[in-house]
């Protein structure tokens, strides 16, 4: 009994330390290394609640949605939790998402997530043929991810991810695996102060083959005759986007029916500026809640001849909504909004049934 007690702040305390010694040496928010990696759909969220405040909620998010945020939220699902979610990200591409979470009976919880993009019908072109051949191509993103968290105390939770990644169309392809992992506390009288820490999409690096590397040139012997060559075009492998999240949360409780969330995160990107997002979400009760957040980057506030590297301006704002049906059973609705420039604002919808 004393060895599983200590055991239970031990492993939680290893993991938030070896998060952090990551986070020193690895990690250095490094501008100058943007462009350097592949894979950059793992930095989209895809899930409409969680998004709404611009993804500041590493210290509070919980249940499904904490797979991409911060997995340790995971650990606080109650039974049983799905979620359908579409967004339309920032021109023609969509986005769907779908997971579910089943908590366990040692206070754990289990959860697989699947999220695709679909670019549409994209014209083929070629050196001969630069205004298209007539065919069309659909490049195929999706990743799956296997999530495990648990609760050690009442007051620490950790959780873990396994990712695989697929990115292909018809003639290349490229495959891989990453791995997230974070950290929740909760304390205070009523459970109102948390912290949260999350390290995401750590991985071997991934490379793209196929036939579609393969250039053909004519080459002529000795006698003239001219003869069709293959040649394997060699591509180097890229990195993934990995990234630290470190944040912070306050509940301010009015009665039992209004509570007033005000957050804080801060993200260190490997390959690209560091981010400071603070944020706020009023509910009454479960059955409605409102959010807005801002994210800030170096630069965000300019054009970009002025140093500006991404096409988000900064705010999300979000709405919910639960209906509670029988046998302990909702059902909510969530939509959020991400504000850019000059590139059309993303919108998500999203739907979740707890059971």
């Amino acid at each position: 009994m004393v060895m599983n007690k200590y055991t239970k702040h031990l492993i939680p305390a290893i993991l938030a330390g070896v998060l952090t010694l990551y986070s020193t040496s690895v990690i250095a928010g490094n501008e100058q290394r943007s462009g350097q990696a592949g894979a950059t759909e793992l930095l989209i969220n895809p899930w409409a609640r969680s998004s709404g405040w611009g993804g500041i909620n590493t210290a509070s998010v919980s249940g499904l949605e904490a797979t991409f945020m911060n997995v340790a939220g995971m650990a606080h699902t109650q039974n049983t939790e799905l979620i359908f979610s579409s967004t339309s990200w920032l021109s023609d591409i969509k986005i769907n998402a779908f997971g579910f979470s089943k908590s366990l009976d040692d206070q754990a919880v289990l959860g697989l997530s699947v999220m695709s993009m679909n670019f549409g019908d994209i014209e083929i072109t070629t050196e001969d043929l630069p205004e298209g051949t007539g065919s069309t191509f659909s490049p195929s993103y999706m990743n799956i991810g296997l999530s495990y968290a648990k609760k050690f105390t009442d007051n620490i939770s950790c959780g873990a991810t396994v990712r695989m990644i697929s990115q292909s169309i018809p003639d290349l392809s490229a495959s891989g695996v990453a791995l997230d992992a974070g950290v929740q506390y909760v304390s205070g009288d009523q459970r109102q102060i948390k912290f949260g820490i999350s390290l995401k999409n750590v991985g071997p690096k991934m490379q793209f083959a196929g036939d579609g590397n393969d250039l053909t040139n004519t080459n002529s012997n000795a006698n003239g005759q001219d003869f069709p060559m293959s040649y394997d075009m060699r591509v180097d492998a890229f990195e993934l986007p990995s990234l630290l999240n470190i944040g912070g949360s306050y509940d301010f409780n009015y009665g039992t029916d209004h509570r007033l969330t005000v957050a804080g995160n801060f993200t260190s990107n490997s390959f690209s500026k560091d981010q400071f997002g603070a944020g706020a979400e009023y509910a009454y009760k479960s059955y409605f809640m409102l959010r807005a957040g801002y994210v800030y980057e170096d630069g965000i506030t300019g054009e970009f001849s002025e140093g500006r590297t991404t096409a988000f301006t900064g705010l999300n704002y979000g709405v919910s909504f639960e209906l509670p049906l029988s046998n302990g059973t909702n059902f909510g609705i969530d939509y959020s909004y991400r504000a850019a420039s000059p590139m059309a604002s993303p919108n998500s919808i999203g739907v979740r049934i707890t059971l």
